[in-house]
């Protein structure tokens, strides 16, 4: 790989992923061409909030990674790892928390939020662990010394968190070894839930990458349409309904036609979700072909990990060298 600054995300593996990332996936592809970049899957990050429901964490992981590559990245151009994997990422965040004020992981905005979330679905998470993810969100972010990070405005917090802590942990060492790592917006369009609330797992209102044409069938079949529109000669509201909000992600060409026949109540909700259907099938189709052959092919995907954790080591083990030797260790 050509010498380029550095750029790092990931997801965690709590389950398969969905349309909704692969839009995130997506534009991670673009900044491929841009930066060197390596994408991780957080399952330390998973475990802070399903500490007692590991059963499928390592089959989840794999299938993430499946996830990431049949939906455009190419493990040829970037870097592909498990973040479990990279040990140094907790020595990272061990050393990072020895100087990390307790007023700072609290003031977080999500904390207390997710703490109120978890409590009303009956579930205690404030843990050590789950107080301190900021923390091992920086650590993960700041071992690959990157220029930037791509996150939408809602995660704003997370990376002056981090900027703050390269400030902090460079004026107590007099040291220079991180960059302030820059927000790199992506600018896209959010795609919402089949029940037009926000895509959430919790809700299950979204369609898997990994999702059969049958189970696109019948999740289309159950998307949100106009309440007020009872039979097929009803004028309808589409600007009100999950499924032509879903054209027009995945059937542009269509959408204004739909929309006028909606209005004039000349196209019924069942036509226009069969649209839908075919569009997002025809959509998740090469997907689905990609996905296929690294199923058959499990050393493939195994030697795509085992690559991109070298990588990734290769990275941490330098960072951490300047890190043990700024503090004195």
């Amino acid at each position: 790989m050509t010498e380029k600054q550095r750029m790092l995300s990931g997801m965690r593996p709590t389950g398969r992923l969905h349309l909704g990332h692969q839009r995130v996936i997506a534009k991670w592809a673009e900044l491929s061409d841009l930066y060197e970049c390596y994408f991780f899957t957080a399952d330390w990050h998973a475990i802070t909030t399903q500490f007692d429901d590991t059963g499928s964490l390592r089959e989840n992981k794999r299938q993430v990674v499946i996830d990431y590559i049949s939906a455009g990245l190419d493990p040829t151009k970037v870097h592909i790892f498990h973040q479990s994997d990279v040990k140094e990422h907790a020595e990272l965040h061990l050393l990072f928390s020895m100087i990390t004020p307790l007023s700072w992981l609290e003031r977080v905005p999500t904390y207390k939020g997710q703490l109120a979330a978890f409590k009303e679905k009956g579930k205690d998470i404030a843990t050590y662990g789950f107080l301190g993810y900021p923390l091992l969100m920086a650590s993960d972010i700041l071992m690959y010394r990157p220029v930037g990070v791509p996150v939408g405005t809602d995660q704003m917090p997370h990376v002056e968190f981090c900027r703050e802590l390269v400030r902090r942990f460079h004026h107590l060492y007099e040291c220079e070894i991180f960059p302030e790592p820059a927000p790199i917006f992506s600018n896209i369009e959010i795609l919402p839930g089949l029940d037009n609330r926000k895509m959430s797992k919790s809700y299950d209102n979204f369609i898997n990458l990994s999702a059969t044409s049958a189970e696109v069938k019948e999740k289309v079949w159950q998307m949100v349409t106009d309440p007020s529109r009872i039979r097929k000669t009803d004028p309808g509201h589409p600007d009100i309904c999950a499924v032509y909000a879903y054209q027009g992600f995945f059937n542009k060409e269509e959408q204004a036609e739909i929309c006028q026949n909606c209005r004039a109540g000349s196209i019924g909700c069942g036509e226009c979700k069969k649209r839908l259907t075919e569009k997002i099938n025809a959509f998740l189709d090469p997907m689905r072909e990609k996905r296929a052959q690294l199923e058959a092919d499990p050393a493939l995907l195994d030697d795509i990990i085992a690559t991109g954790n070298a990588a990734a080591r290769r990275v941490a083990c330098e960072t951490m060298e300047l890190v043990r030797d700024a503090i004195r260790i």
